[in-house]
C-alpha cells in the first residue's frame, strides 16, 4: 500500500525536511480586513509579524475549507492508496474535522485524520514520524500506532508576552487574561483536553522560561534520548540562546529551531516562546 502523509501549515516543518519527506501541506489563513492570506503561501511569517504591526486591527484566522481539503486528497488518490493527515488540535481549529469530514466523502483513496492535540513543531513531530514510518510501513494503523505511543511522552509548553491576544481569539478565557495583565504575570500555558490552559501562572518572563527549562532538564537528565524544538514568534535569537544552553548542558540531544507562523502567531503574538519535546524511539 503506498501511504501519502499530509498535514496543515500550523506545524511549521523545515521546507527542506517537506521535501525530503513529500509531505503534502494544506493551509491554514490569516485575513486582514478583506484580505486572506494562505500562511506559506501568501505571506511569509517576517511578512505577517511585519503586518501586524501596521494593522489597526487584529487579524483573524481561518481553516481551509471541505472544498480545498477535498481537491487535495482527490490529487492525492491519483498516486496513493491512503493518507495519514496529521493536524492541530481540535480543541483550537475545525481543521481535524474538516479532514475528517472530506475523506468521508472521497472513495478513491483511504484518509486517517489524526489530531496531534496540540500545534508547531510538536504536531510537525508527528508529521516527519509518520513520514519517515510511511517508506518502511504498508499500513496507516501501523503508522497510527505509533503516533500514539508519542503521544505519551510528547510535551509542549509555551510562554505569551502578551496575553491579550489569546483572550481575543477565545483560546484563553477573559478574566485570566485581564488578572495576567494587571499582575505581569507570564502563565506558562501548555495543552490539556486539547485546549490550551494555564499550567503555572508565574510573575517574571526569565522565570517562566527557567520553569520550563527545568521540566526538560528533569527528563534529559534522566538519560532520555529526546527530540526537542525551541519555538519563537519573531525572536530567534531568545530560541536559540535557550538551545545553546540546553546543548552544553545536554550534549547529544536531537535539537532544533522552531518558530510560531501567522496563524498560531496570531493567536499568541509577538515574542513567544516555547519549548517541545518527546522521547525518541
Amino acid at each position: 500500500m503506498k501511504i501519502a502523509v499530509m498535514t496543515d501549515s500550523t506545524s511549521y516543518i523545515p521546507g527542506e525536511l517537506i521535501d525530503k519527506h513529500n509531505i503534502h501541506i494544506v493551509p491554514l489563513s490569516v485575513v486582514f480586513g478583506d484580505t486572506s492570506y494562505r500562511e506559506g503561501t501568501d505571506i511569509t511569517t517576517e511578512e505577517f509579524y511585519q503586518k501586524v504591526k501596521e494593522a489597526e486591527e487584529l487579524p483573524k484566522t481561518s481553516q481551509p475549507s471541505i472544498g480545498m481539503i477535498s481537491n487535495k486528497l482527490e490529487e492525492l488518490a491519483k498516486d496513493y492508496d491512503a493518507v495519514v493527515s496529521v493536524h492541530l488540535s481540535s480543541g483550537i481549529s475545525g481543521t481535524y474535522q474538516a479532514v475528517a469530514s472530506a475523506g468521508e466523502m472521497i472513495d478513491a483513496i483511504d484518509v486517517y485524520p489524526y489530531d496531534s492535540e496540540l500545534s508547531c513543531m510538536g504536531q510537525g513531530f508527528y508529521v516527519l514520524e509518520a513520514a519517515e514510518l510511511s517508506e518502511v510501513l504498508d499500513t496507516p494503523e501501523a503508522i497510527i500506532a505509533r503516533l500514539d505511543e508519542m503521544k505519551k511522552s510528547t510535551r509542549a509548553y509555551f510562554m505569551a508576552d502578551d496575553l491579550s491576544h489569546l483572550q481575543r481569539g477565545g483560546r484563553l478565557n477573559g478574566a485570566q487574561a485581564i488578572v495576567g495583565s494587571l499582575l505581569q504575570v507570564k502563565p506558562v500555558l501548555h495543552f490539556v483536553d486539547k485546549k490550551i490552559v494555564p499550567f503555572e501562572k508565574i510573575r517574571t518572563r526569565k522565570k517562566a522560561l527557567n520553569r520550563i527549562m527545568g521540566m526538560i532538564e528533569e527528563e534529559a537528565a534522566q538519560g532520555k534520548k529526546l527530540k526537542v524544538a525551541f519555538i519563537h514568534a519573531n525572536n530567534e535569537s531568545a530560541a536559540a540562546e535557550l538551545k545553546e544552553q540546553f546543548d552544553a548542558d545536554y550534549p547529544g540531544m536531537d535539537t532544533m529551531i522552531s518558530y510560531f507562523g501567522p496563524v498560531i502567531g496570531t493567536h499568541l503574538g509577538e515574542g513567544a516562546l516555547g519549548v517541545c519535546w518527546y522521547t525518541k524511539a
